[in-house]
């Protein structure tokens, strides 16, 4: 099975959490390519059996050009040039069909309930489905704190999650 771990990251936290799900992916025996969205063209979508999508949470919601501008002149951000060039957002506008192919996403977000925090991985979840993909798990979120680190715990919370992926891949399980 071919599988495609693709993410949007600013300060690197959700590089670092799409990289350990593909780590993950791969020790299940699963064939993963993994990276940034500006990495992969579109067209390379249609090869995979499994995508999964990840990107930060901004004011809400997925990242827009504003909020990507804001994270590349945050003084505590480490990483401002990740800011720079098209979003996820952007991305998932020109995704090809999915025509029943399997899907999941993820984000990174503060540790508050969705309601204040609002959930990248909810957005591209919908527009997943909105292009024929099947998803086979809820949206998953990973934590950061105010000064743009990972909580602790995040990283083997992604081993797992990715654990899980695998298993509902192999079977083409529904969340």
């Amino acid at each position: 099975m071919k599988v495609l771990v693709i993410y949007e990251s600013m300060s690197g936290n959700t590089a670092a959490m799409g990289e350990e799900v593909a780590a993950s992916l791969r020790s299940h025996g699963l064939e993963v390519d993994s990276g940034p969205l500006s990495g992969f063209e579109l067209p390379r979508i249609a090869e995979v059996d499994l995508l999964v999508v990840g990107a930060p949470t901004h004011a809400h919601r997925m990242s827009s050009k504003a909020t990507r501008k804001a994270a590349a002149e945050d003084e505590r951000n480490p990483s401002p040039e990740r800011a720079a060039g098209p979003g996820m957002r952007e991305w998932l506008n020109g995704l090809p069909m999915g025509s029943g192919r399997l899907a999941a996403s993820f984000d990174t977000r503060f540790d508050k309930p969705r309601a204040f925090t609002g959930s990248a991985a909810k957005g591209i979840a919908k527009r997943l489905e909105r292009h024929g993909y099947h998803l086979i798990a809820e949206p998953e979120s990973f934590f950061v704190t105010g000064d743009h680190r990972l909580e602790d715990g995040q990283t083997d919370r992604a081993t797992r999650w990715g654990a899980t992926l695998a298993q509902r891949a192999s079977t083409g399980a529904a969340r």
